[in-house]
Parts: C-alpha cells; structure tokens; sequence
C-alpha cells in the first residue's frame, strides 16, 4: 500500500513495514521525512532494503531524525564515533543484543529509536525480532490498564553494562560509566502517534517505583510474557544493505543468536529522543 510518498508493506499485522522506493544516501526532501517520521511511529519499526551507505551517508541520514546519541559502552567505527559496532566474529558464542529489551530506557530521556545498518550478515540466521508495545497495550484488560496507568518503574544500565560479561569483552566495555537509573511510566503516549505503549522491558527494567525488586517480580514477569506473545511480533530477516530504523518509544527488539561460527557486522546510530508521559 501507499502512504502519501511512500510505498510501505506491512511486515506482520502488529509491528513491522518495509520501504519501497527511498534511497537513503540521497538529500530527502523534508516531505518525505515527515513521512517517514509518520510510518515510524505507525509502524514501530521500518525496514530499507538493498541500501548502499557510507558511513559518513548513514550519519548525514540519521541527523534528519533528530541528534545523535554518541553511545557510552559500545566499540565504534573508526573515525566514526557517532557509529557503535554490533559485531559478532565466527569465533565467538555471545551476541549483543540477545534478549528482548529497549535501548537506553536507562536514561532520563530515552532515544528516539536506533537506525541499524547491515554490512555483513551470515548466510542463515541472526534475524532480528520485534514486538509492539502498542499491541501489548491494547491487549491488556481494562483493569490492568487502569492499575498501571498511575505506576511508574525503575529502569537501569547498572546490571546490564556494569559488569560486562565474559564473551562480550572488547565489543562493550566502560563498566565504570553504567551509572544511568531512570524512572519512567510505565504506560506512556507516544508523542507522535498520540497511541498508548506500554514502557517496560527485560533487559534494563529493575522495579517499579516504590515497590522492592521481589515485589514487582511477578507482575513484571506477567507483562514481559504477555508483551511478547507471537502475535505482537515480526521476525526481520536480514540481508547486506538492509537497514532498519526502530522506534524505542514503542518496541522491544532480540537479536537471534543462532549463527555460530559465521561473521555478523552491523553499524548502529542511535537518536536522541525526550521525556516520556
């Protein structure tokens, strides 16, 4: 289907759509960014295939989203702060992003979202899942609604980045700098879509705000699996050249580790984002 300029094929009914017919490499008019923008927060994530980008191209295209976030913990590209690695060698078993989370709701003002750019892929596997928070929302009972609509959690980057794990060492690092603890709600309104999220994640979320760890444990764990049942997600698979630009406000993202002995190598930018209500 078309939206305005666009053309946008749905990846799955919840969360998900490709982009035909836009190279990023080329100065967008700002029409079409809008536009963009306008899919974005529709759609929670957007997939570019078959894209070729420099690294100073894929910078130039994610500065019309917004500022970019210079990351904290992640190795760059060279020459290129603005760039953090997500690599994977053949030779190693642990994978960045293996688990569902939400990057940098640790911060007081969480990104915007996080544009992802596909240099080397394996042949088979290292597909990327994506869930809607605003699906997850939706699907909870009017009463769980109403409960969490005055609650807000804990969020931190102290047990994530704080110790950094064995297999990860030389790809994520500055353990000193994971000081970060925000508190958000816990649901927000998406401040372009105007759609009701719901603002918790398995990865960076610790308690709810006035509740002990082991008091929120099984709520949380209640909406962890809920948020992630199959019908609120799409399965991205990659090719070289594929980018996908992800909303942070409104998904969760996991990044399959299921490509053993085989290179994976993806460049990603990382866009400032605001409060969350």
């Amino acid at each position: 289907m078309r939206s305005n300029h666009l053309e946008v094929r749905p990846l799955a009914s919840a969360v998900g759509a490709e982009i035909g017919g836009v190279d990023l490499s080329a100065d967008l008019p700002d029409g079409l960014i809008a536009d963009l923008k306008g899919a974005l927060a529709r759609h929670g994530v957007i997939v570019f295939r078959d894209q070729i980008l420099s690294e100073d191209q894929h910078i130039a295209a994610a500065r019309r989203f917004g500022d970019i976030n210079i990351n904290r913990f992640f190795a760059t590209a060279d020459g290129h702060p603005e760039i953090a690695l997500v690599v994977k060698e053949p030779e190693q078993t642990v994978n960045i992003g293996g688990g569902w989370h939400t990057d940098h709701s640790y911060d007081a003002e969480p990104a915007l979202g996080s544009m992802l750019f596909a240099r080397e892929v394996p042949p088979i596997g290292g597909d990327t899942m994506f869930a809607s928070m605003y699906a997850a929302y939706d699907a909870l009972s009017d009463g769980l609604k109403e409960t969490l609509s005055g609650m807000r959690a804990v969020h931190s980057s102290r047990h994530v980045f704080g110790t950094v794990r064995e297999g990860l060492k030389g790809r994520i690092g500055n353990a000193e700098l994971a000081t970060q603890d925000a508190v958000h709600p816990v649901t927000i309104v998406h401040p372009e879509s105007g759609l009701k999220a719901l603002y918790v994640n398995p990865g960076f979320t610790v308690r709810f705000d006035g509740w002990t760890v082991e008091e929120s444990a099984p709520l949380l764990g209640y909406l962890y699996r809920h948020a992630a049942r199959p019908e609120f997600t799409c399965r991205l698979q990659w090719r070289n050249g594929s980018l996908a630009f992800w909303d942070n406000r409104s998904t969760w993202h996991y990044a399959l580790n299921d490509y053993q002995g085989e290179r994976r190598l993806m460049h990603r930018i990382t866009i400032e984002g605001g409060p969350l209500h």
